[in-house]
């Protein structure tokens, strides 16, 4: 598998990481303290084409490859994972499962309205008693002549209240299990839907996430997304994929946690020496760039393998997601504990680096959840 970046792919590396250092990192201290949503730097992207990379050009997308995707995705996290985490819900979450399963009509309207930038997408799966249980859905979605009618509640939704477009599972037909989940495409417009207060975050608290409720929401027919019952192959096949750019993010936060250790190791005294002269140092920083490059290789094979057609990539991405997030994890520590004192304090990036980092281990399928994926593939032969 070659891993040499493509000249399309390093411009639009350099691209995006010239617009985080000039346009997004001068305000991210600011934002983050204020919980304050990046509406400025997010219509910039879209205006860059970053909110529907992967969307063809025929839809108004970028029509990027995956790997592209996933580079401008880490290059963003580095600068700022609210951002970051924006950028990945509205293209892997909503636009792709679009793109995927949706109608000819719903990527002429629905798809391109957000690949252009117009406007954002969010995901609704989980549900206050089903985080990693995800089959376990309580809305419900009755048909209703020419459309659906759905009652029920929402948790932990990225983007919501900003978003137009929510990619949204409800229950169909409760006897059937998961097979009784329909995908519905809602609008932020529709009468009965209400977004509840705002999570007040550890980490990502320039990232708006929010829960939705939905009180007798009406949907025409023609907004449901795949046939009935397709919800949960739906869900799954989603997030197969964008799990891929969440381990991106823990790799943009762990390269940017990285960055600020080796730089603060080489001006930090002690003991009339270099912090980065001291083989404790030293040492922890090689296993930091080790565990950083390993996660790199995993995430890139896993986007290189979803493009492949006919490929299949659950085990891989789920490899990547659990390595890559657990790495963000471990090198943030790391760095804040060569910072020492000061890493404590919110004056220096690695505080928030550390908190960024917590929640990649968590959204988008659990360690845990990916380590079952990653199990039953593996003891089935794949």
């Amino acid at each position: 598998m070659n891993f040499e970046l493509t000249e399309d792919q390093k411009r639009i590396r350099d691209t995006v990481r010239e617009f985080a250092r000039t346009e997004i990192a001068p305000g991210v201290a600011e934002r983050e303290k204020a919980g304050r949503f990046p509406s400025e730097v997010v219509k910039k992207l879209g205006e860059m084409g970053i909110l529907g990379m992967m969307v063809p050009e025929e839809y108004g997308g970028a029509g990027s490859d995956v790997l592209s995707y996933i580079l401008a995705i880490e290059e963003l996290a580095r600068v700022c994972a609210s951002t970051a985490v924006i950028v990945s819900v509205t293209n892997s979450v909503a636009c792709f499962p679009i793109c995927r399963f949706g109608s000819e009509e719903q990527k002429r309207t629905i798809l391109r309205e957000l690949a252009s930038g117009e406007a954002l997408g969010a995901y609704a799966l989980t549900e206050p008693q089903s985080g990693s249980d995800a089959a376990n859905q309580k809305s419900r979605a009755v048909r209703d002549g020419d459309g659906y009618v759905l009652n029920g509640a929402k948790a932990w939704i990225t983007n919501a209240g900003e978003a137009r477009w929510y990619v949204l599972m409800a229950m169909t037909d409760p006897s059937a299990g998961s097979h009784g989940i329909t995908s519905f495409l809602v609008s932020a417009d529709d009468e009965g839907l209400r977004i509840g207060a705002p999570e007040d975050k550890m980490g990502l608290r320039a990232s708006k996430t929010a829960a939705i409720f939905l009180e007798d929401v009406r949907v025409p027919a023609d907004r449901r997304l795949g046939a009935e019952g397709e919800g949960f192959t739906i869900a799954m096949t989603t997030l197969d994929h964008s799990r891929i750019s969440i381990a991106a993010q823990g790799l943009g936060v762990a390269q940017a946690a990285y960055e600020a250790a080796v730089e603060y190791a080489q001006t930090r005294e002690t003991f009339g020496r270099k912090l980065a002269e001291h083989e404790a140092i030293a040492f922890q920083i090689a296993d930091m760039r080790v565990q950083i490059e390993a996660a790199r290789m995993l995430t890139y094979r896993a986007a290189l393998l979803s493009q492949t057609p006919g490929a299949r990539f659950s085990k891989e991405s789920s490899m990547a997601k659990v390595y890559a997030s657990e790495v963000a994890n471990a090198v943030a520590a790391r760095a804040v504990q060569i910072f020492g004192g000061y890493g404590y304090s919110r004056e220096y990036e690695v505080e928030r680096l550390y908190r960024d980092a917590r929640v990649t281990t968590i959204y988008e399928g659990t360690s845990e959840i990916q380590r079952m994926v990653i199990s039953k593939n593996v003891l089935a032969g794949r």
